[in-house]
């Protein structure tokens, strides 16, 4: 298939009387990686939401891979089934050990035997660093870990699509760097990814696509020089500047 992955038309989104999403247009072409900056409340977060179809829509249309996944006639379950996502929050399950979280969900909704699933899932692990943890609980692991470990468990399923959600938000500045070597090496793989991030300098190295949204609009959309070093918008320039002026780029 030659067309993007995902494509969004103008999508709107509210929660009651705050508009959330005003029009957004995407397009994320295969084994691409977009990446979604701007400032917090921007919208980011809200535009995976309803590309995985966790928040519906209030107008506009998104499509995974040519199919309109908005039409009430789609089935949410089998869209979802076709995207992984990643949160802030790990959201393992406690009573489970690593390898357990990781081949739960091929086993129950992919159908795979617990053979299948565990020889999967063991390579996946091993291949993220993550072998020696497969028999730990996730209480055991560090926040790093821990979400190495929920990267894995998105990948185990073989999405279309991953989108990725603030997922080095939580942790503590000195394990941030091992997340996003798992990033870095699952688009080595030529994963398709979105992913919401404030690591402006890791947006810069890894994207193929930088879109800077700010109250809910995609303002700026480029390639990560062409934002980040001749963006357009003075809103893009003022806020690239306090990330500067912070020290984060």
């Amino acid at each position: 298939m030659t067309g993007p992955v995902l494509r969004m038309e103008s999508v709107r989104k509210s929660f009651g009387t705050t508009v959330v999403l005003r029009d957004v247009d995407l397009e994320v072409a295969p084994h691409t990686v977009t990446a979604l900056i701007g400032a917090s409340g921007s919208g980011k977060s809200t535009l995976l939401r309803c590309a995985n179809l966790l928040e519906e829509i209030d107008d506009g249309a998104i499509w995974l891979d040519g199919e309109e996944i908005t039409d009430p006639r789609a089935d949410a379950d089998a869209v979802r089934r076709r995207i992984g996502v990643v949160f802030q929050a790990y959201n393992l399950f406690p009573h489970l050990t690593v390898l357990q979280n990781v081949t739960l969900a091929p086993r129950r909704v992919h159908g795979l035997t617990r053979e299948e699933a565990e020889e999967r899932g063991m390579a996946l692990l091993e291949r993220l660093g993550l072998g020696a943890k497969a028999q730990e609980y996730p209480d055991r692991l560090s926040g790093g870990q821990q979400q190495r470990t929920a990267i894995v468990r998105a990948l185990a399923v073989s999405p279309r699509l991953l989108l990725l959600d603030e997922i080095t938000a939580a942790l503590d500045p000195e394990l941030v760097g091992e997340v996003l070597d798992v990033v870095r090496d699952v688009k080595g793989e030529g994963m398709t990814m979105v992913l919401a991030t404030h690591e402006m300098a890791f947006a810069r190295e890894i994207a193929d696509q930088v879109c800077f949204l700010a109250d809910g609009v995609v303002l700026e959309r480029g390639t990560p020089q062409a934002v980040f070093e001749d963006a357009r918008h003075e809103r893009t320039r003022r806020f690239l500047r306090r990330i500067v002026e912070a020290g984060r780029l």
